[in-house]
């Protein structure tokens, strides 16, 4: 019922907005009494604004059509290198150049597409032939697609290492540090080929024991019935999912708002202030980051259910209980993947030292093999995009890349 109420709502809205976005446009014109007052113009500002945003179920497009290499323009295509149902393995292919090195860029399933690392990819593109997991919305998937867990989201990694080849890298941002690991693993546990040479673990919960933060407390807060009582709801009809069980994109991210509502609020009111003065700059940044963070996914209740289990409050791998689909996985068996974990200073949604914890369950490696860096004056988008990321953590990680090609 809570995913037909919203859908019902969302379209009420959208009647709305072209009507806001007019009247917005009016109080714009140069009337007489009105052109030079500041409270009108701010709340022309406020109706542009809430017309503005809008919450989408559709992946955004990359929009990534070039980059400079040595000062030259370089043409970049995207191209599906393998499809499931649940997600496609794209790269962003550039014309006539050498052999870079091949890395593969697992985004995170939590309710954001895959575009959500559109700048990660691009500073990444002068130096690497870059591949990344673009993760489907699973309610336009059908249900005779069949099931995706915690287990699928790793054998899609352990799959699309291989269709990379052997002597990729693989780099993993958030969510996803812990099925990479587990990946990492299961293909040394293999000795299959397709074992990386290096793998970078980017703000990831290895051990969300270490350092708690609300996000990890509101996990471990109910038992996980009471999360598949309260946010796994059907996909309606005439979605092609329909009837799947989800975790709807629309829920997690009105979590992610509450958790910083105020800096939100102020965000909004940014926006509503830079249009009335007319400061486009400022606007089209602002402007930027809500379309990206508005356009969301629902996540398979399975997969879910199973990473608030498993990760959050039962701490499988760190204990060294992980399975997945009956296999047992053995950090220690990575031996030929070199080791970078990146944390923000701060983080407030996996806090400093959780991601560290996979140097010590990597303990096959050898020292020299095992790099970490706390990246000063960031929270956690800012391990992966923005000025600290492409100026102190990126020069980091390309490093470790082309020492172990």
């Amino acid at each position: 019922m809570i995913y037909q109420a919203y859908s019902t709502q969302a379209n009420a809205l959208e009647l709305v907005k072209p009507l806001a976005a007019a009247a917005g446009r009016m109080l714009r014109l140069p009337w007489p009494l009105l052109r030079r007052d500041w409270t009108i113009r701010k709340f022309a500002g406020v109706l542009e604004t809430f017309a503005d945003l809008t919450v989408t179920h559709a992946r955004p497009s990359f929009g990534i059509e070039s980059i400079t290499i040595d000062n030259r323009s370089c043409k970049v295509t995207e191209e599906t290198a393998y499809s499931t149902p649940f997600a496609t393995l794209l790269r962003f292919r550039k014309d006539n150049l050498a052999p870079q090195p091949r890395v593969l860029l697992v985004a995170p399933m939590s309710g954001h597409f895959a575009t959500l690392l559109r700048a990660t990819v691009k500073t990444m593109l002068a130096d690497h032939d870059v591949y990344i997991t673009d993760w489907h919305n699973i309610r336009d998937v059908p249900l005779t697609g069949g099931s995706f867990d915690l287990g699928d989201f790793t054998g899609h990694v352990i799959k699309f290492l291989q269709v990379i080849g052997p002597g990729s890298h693989v780099v993993a941002v958030c969510q996803p540090c812990v099925p990479v690991l587990a990946a990492a693993a299961l293909i040394a546990q293999d000795g299959d080929e397709a074992q990386p040479r290096s793998m970078t673990l980017m703000a990831g919960p290895i051990d969300t024991r270490v350092n708690p933060t609300k996000v990890n407390e509101l996990a471990v807060n109910q038992p996980i019935d009471w999360f598949e009582r309260n946010l796994i709801f059907d996909v309606p009809f005439p979605y092609q999912g329909a009837q799947r069980r989800v975790y709807p994109g629309f829920l997690q991210l009105a979590a992610f708002l509450n958790m910083n509502l105020e800096r939100h609020l102020r965000s909004f009111d940014d926006m509503a202030e830079a249009r009335a003065a007319n400061d486009l700059t400022k606007l089209q940044v602002i402007r930027e980051f809500y379309e990206e963070y508005f356009a969301v996914m629902d996540l398979p209740a399975e997969f879910y259910l199973e990473t608030v289990k498993g990760v959050f409050q039962d701490h499988l791998l760190p204990l060294g209980k992980l399975d997945v689909h009956g296999r047992r996985v053995d950090p220690r068996a990575i031996r030929r993947t070199a080791l970078l974990t990146v944390e923000g200073e701060r983080d407030d949604i996996c806090g400093l030292g959780q991601t560290l914890a996979a140097q010590d369950l990597c303990s096959g490696l050898r020292q020299h093999m095992k790099l970490h860096r706390v990246q000063t004056g960031v929270g956690h988008y800012g391990v992966f995009s923005g000025r600290r990321w492409n100026n102190e953590v990126y020069p980091v990680l390309r490093d470790i890349i082309q020492m172990t090609n």
